[in-house]
């Protein structure tokens, strides 16, 4: 391959890019312009994030819907505190303790009612006297509760427990532990400066990709706080919006800036380099970024508006990480010049980055060893992953209740205690709404028809709404809240219990909680599926066929990131819900994958993977524009970018396993997963596997039949004049 200069481009992106770099002090005016005014936006019309979960026309949206509607006093979210002690709560002194945090609870702000466990209104007493727990009413839902009402609340009901051998724990949607930030990203900025370090040699180009990186998680989390003003974030959202900020802010900043420096190397000058730089892989950061945000709007197909509104909470710090990579980068990047590579690291090489140093790395040998044994490197890295995606046949989705949460948390304490005094399913009731039309006989039919029901440890009796058209039932399984037969449970309930005993009553009931609410949104998301599938994959096929001007690229490139996914889900299945080396990240106890966990991953993994398809691709066809026969242009890709692709594969894979060290099961999901793929992606797909397959199909792997290059626009990676230039010399056109 010719070690060249490449040619100036052309087009808008060219002409803006070389705006930027010649004017550099302009563009970074303009950004702290544009920081200051979304500061102040998310400072003065910025809201709160809720978890605010409806289900269309679902059962347990219809039972929400009619508590609402007919128990006013219930709108707000309940706590439950849950006492210990090793006597019996019923001894004169330990009665007067729980009394006295009873009371506590019921003095603090906002607290509506408290029930008696004595008198079993609100709460109860184990049959061996050691357990207790007692439901607290608030006048409103947590998120929209005054800062400081539950801390007050604890500290209350925690002072009227002390000095006395009566234990308090709490549980419910009002005290719920929150997702914390801070740690995991710090861990994964750790690491990625490390690998920085030893890719780059030298202090500053490892910082501008970390200091760009995390300006794009801020600015997306301002962001997302506007948007949180006019409409429901769940609570999940800033720690999605962390993780795959981090990562792909650094991978793309990186991505231009290894660009940036190939260029100085090969004899450009800082401006040039810098217009350059952000008009070829800038280019491709644009594409990769389109893929994330397509992905995420197929998201809406789901039907579900929170899962939605993830997806595009998290796509929040991908447009951001787009828009500070292709305009301040560059504008840096013209600024610093060669002195970019100041700043030397003792013991640590400086690598040179230009074209005809990357012949002769370790990645460009790997390369040609994957090529010279092609059908190896295809069959063996397919049958493995075919091997890892195999558990995901078993995958069990759900909801993890707070038995799965680390020992340290007050809710898996609760858990742990409710179960003991009281059966597991007594940490997640089910409860049953009941549309009486003033029928309560009916309901009280139900409820000892519920009663009798196998798997159903207790039904209490019917309460009725002060207008006396409804009545809610609290039904308790002998199962957990995750377990199978507590889901076989709820279906009993809907299709046989419920229509037979209301049959002829003109009542009619639904049934709600966590558990039946997790089922409803796993049956919502199956039947929609097919729907996401044909969006995401079927448009992601369409525009990398425009972009490449090859159908066999772009199908190899859906199939493949479909794979990658489906390993790491059944590896994430392993974990999670068989417990193999699920004490490695701090479980101890399995439950279920997360019912939203693997179309919102999927969403995000198919964008994410396609930046180093992208990459990689359009190198190799930058190397057939210059002259590469298609198995030499495979080789000569994989040497340029390969480098670039294990870096930026280390670093967003790093940041994603730091989020499992915090507390938050569903966080560890998404860490482990998001981790798992990308590692997978890149290095057995994209490093191994397609270099094999393109090697295999030669000149085939650019096919694209005549009829179908003529329909379809042509949307390219690489600048306008490069057009149209491979199709000759690689493609073997439809002779129809």
């Amino acid at each position: 391959m010719t070690v060249t200069t490449p040619p100036s481009k052309t087009g808008l992106l060219a002409s803006l890019t070389r705006s930027i770099a010649a004017h550099p002090w302009r563009t970074i005016g303009i950004w702290v312009l544009i920081i200051a005014g979304i500061f102040a936006a998310a400072g003065t019309i910025g809201g709160q994030l809720q978890n605010n979960f409806t289900i269309p026309n679902s059962d347990a949206q219809k039972a929400t819907d009619l508590l609402q509607k007919q128990f006013p006093a219930r709108a707000g979210d309940s706590a439950t505190i849950v006492f210990h002690t090793d006597g019996k709560l019923t001894d004169a002194q330990n009665k007067a303790t729980v009394d006295k945090i009873i009371s506590a609870a019921k003095t603090t702000n906002r607290v509506t009612g408290a029930g008696d466990p004595f008198t079993q209104q609100g709460g109860a007493i184990s049959p061996e006297g050691n357990v207790g727990f007692v439901d607290i009413q608030f006048d409103g839902q947590a998120w929209g509760l005054p800062a400081n009402v539950i801390p007050d609340f604890k500290s209350a009901t925690e002072a009227a427990a002390q000095g006395s051998s009566v234990q308090i724990a709490y549980t419910g949607q009002a005290v719920q532990e929150q997702p914390q930030q801070g740690a995991s990203e710090l861990i994964g900025i750790g690491v990625a400066v490390i690998i920085l370090l030893i890719v780059f040699g030298t202090l500053i180009p490892a910082l501008i990709p970390i200091v760009l990186a995390i300006l794009a998680v801020v600015l997306g989390i301002s962001i997302l706080t506007i948007a949180a003003g006019f409409t429901d974030f769940n609570t999940i959202t800033p720690i999605l919006v962390s993780m795959i900020g981090l990562g792909v802010g650094i991978d793309y900043s990186l991505f231009i800036l290894m660009r940036f420096r190939q260029a100085l190397h090969d004899g450009a000058t800082p401006q040039e380099a810098a217009a350059l730089a952000a008009s070829t892989a800038g280019r491709a950061v644009i594409f990769a970024g389109a893929t994330v945000a397509i992905s995420v709007v197929g998201l809406a197909t789901i039907g579900l508006d929170f899962i939605t509104k993830m997806g595009v909470g998290a796509s929040l710090s991908v447009l951001t990480s787009v828009a500070i990579a292709v305009t301040l980068l560059p504008a840096v990047l013209a600024l610093l010049g060669h002195k970019v590579d100041r700043l030397k690291i003792p013991f640590i090489k400086t690598p040179d980055n230009s074209l005809a140093a990357a012949q002769k790395t370790g990645v460009a040998r790997w390369g040609c060893f994957v090529t010279s044994h092609a059908w190896v490197f295809l069959i063996v890295p397919l049958g493995m992953m075919l091997l890892f995606a195999a558990p995901v046949a078993g995958v069990h989705l759900g909801a993890a209740d707070a038995g799965t949460a680390p020992k340290s948390t007050t809710q898996r304490v609760a858990y742990d205690w409710l179960a003991e005094g009281f059966g597991p399913g007594f940490n997640g009731p089910l409860i049953v709404a009941v549309d009486t039309k003033g029928d309560l006989a009916a309901a009280d039919k139900l409820r000892k028809a519920i009663a009798a029901t196998p798997n159903v440890a207790a039904a209490t009796p019917a309460i009725p709404s002060p207008n006396k058209q409804a009545a809610i039932i609290t039904v308790y399984a002998k199962s957990s809240p995750q377990d199978v037969a507590t889901t076989k449970l709820v279906d009993k309930l809907r299709q046989t219990t419920i229509p037979d005993a209301l049959k002829g009553t003109g009542a009619t009931a639904y049934v709600g909680g966590s558990t039946a609410a997790f089922e409803d949104i796993s049956a919502t998301i199956f039947s929609n599926i097919p729907w996401f599938l044909l969006f995401v994959v079927g448009i992601t096929i369409v525009i990398l066929t425009m972009a490449f001007r090859s159908l066999v690229i772009s199908v190899k490139a859906a199939l493949t990131t479909i794979l990658s996914c489906a390993a790491a889900f059944g590896i994430l299945t392993l974990v999670f819900q068989e417990g193999h080396g699920a004490s490695l990240i701090g479980l101890d106890k399995t439950g279920p994958i997360e019912s939203f966990l693997p179309v919102i991953v999927f969403a995000l993994v198919f964008g994410l993977s396609m930046d180093y398809e992208v990459f990689l691709v359009s190198r190799i066809r930058e190397a057939l524009i210059g002259g590469d026969t298609p198995r030499v242009a495979v080789t000569d890709g994989v040497a340029t970018i390969g480098r670039v692709i294990i870096a930026a594969a280390l670093i967003m894979a790093s940041v994603f396993f730091a989020f499992m060290t915090g507390i938050d099961r569903t966080i560890k999901e998404f860490g482990l997963a998001l981790g798992l793929a990308i590692i997978l992606d890149a290095f057995v797909i994209r490093l191994t596997l397609v270099p094999a397959m393109m090697h295999l199909l030669d000149g085939k792997a650019w096919y694209i039949p005549r009829w179908l290059d003529k329909i379809l626009p042509r949307l390219t990676i690489e600048a306008p004049e490069d057009r149209g230039q491979v199709e000759t010399a690689t493609r073997q056109q439809d002779p129809a």
